[in-house]
């Protein structure tokens, strides 16, 4: 059974692979960097039709850098994925700050993250997720770009962006999620470093019916995904695998290749 239908993307490039920031209108121009490039190419990842749809290239204010990139539905009000290359992980200071992108709201604003008081009140939340849906709503702000996974206390703060976030429940993204982030952790530094490892962690949204968080603004996903790919110095793919979950505390499907986790998607 397909859970998304056609959307299941595709992000997984080449059939192996695949702080707040910038909207952007073709990520292979602006961020490729975070998509698997077997043989030296990158195949840029199909996205959603429609406007609803945005790629967003992240990045922190006063950088010149980006450190992820994330593909955002803006009626769901959740990341459809997060695409990042692993590179190891050192241990990090966890924000209590979230912030948000303010060009999805407000497109003459900055292209970096800021707080929320950024965008008048008229606009705020109009295209995405705020604070305020996630404050005694019974659900976790669930990374998909996990802190875990990054090397550096800036790429540690960019994940922390509304933008990157979808409901979770509690006992799954601290329980089975946080089981499998730490366990692919340990696969891609065993078998992947110090070459090339891809990331891609997305979600699927309810649909029949749609549900969502008690402010009734943002979709809770029925289900969480990752994929991985991991490429030799001649960038030929030496393995690929993801993993499956429903949305709450039940063990997830593992998958050893990403066509067969696209099989299911």
């Amino acid at each position: 059974m397909k859970l998304v239908g056609q959307a299941v993307l595709i992000i997984l490039v080449n059939s192996v692979a695949v702080g707040l920031g910038e909207v952007v209108t073709n990520f292979s121009q602006s961020c490729s960097q975070f998509f698997s490039n077997p043989n030296k190419e990158v195949t840029p990842p199909d996205v959603f039709p429609g406007p609803q749809y945005r790629q967003i290239c992240q990045k922190q204010a006063n950088q010149n850098f980006y450190e992820f990139a994330t593909l955002y539905d803006s009626v769901n009000r959740i990341p459809v994925f997060s695409a990042y290359e692993y590179v190891g992980h050192k241990p990090c200071t966890r924000k209590v700050v979230w912030y948000f992108e303010p060009q999805l709201d407000d497109q003459n604003k900055g292209p970096s993250m800021a707080p929320e008081s950024t965008v008048s009140k008229a606009m705020r939340g109009n295209n995405q997720a705020l604070g305020s849906d996630y404050g005694k709503s019974g659900y976790d702000k669930g990374h998909l770009y996990p802190v875990f996974h990054t090397n550096s206390q800036s790429c540690a703060d960019s994940t922390f962006t509304l933008t990157n976030a979808a409901p979770q429940q509690p006992s799954f993204n601290r329980g089975e999620w946080k089981k499998m982030e730490n366990d692919l952790v340990k696969f891609l530094n065993q078998n992947c470093l110090p070459i090339r490892a891809y990331v891609v962690t997305g979600v699927v949204p309810s649909t029949n019916p749609p549900v969502f968080v008690p402010s009734g603004r943002v979709n809770v996903p029925t289900h969480f995904w990752n994929a991985y790919c991991c490429l030799d110095n001649n960038f030929q793919p030496m393995f690929s695998g993801g993993y499956l979950s429903t949305n709450d505390k039940q063990k997830g499907q593992s998958f050893n290749t990403t066509s067969a986790l696209e099989q299911v998607l």
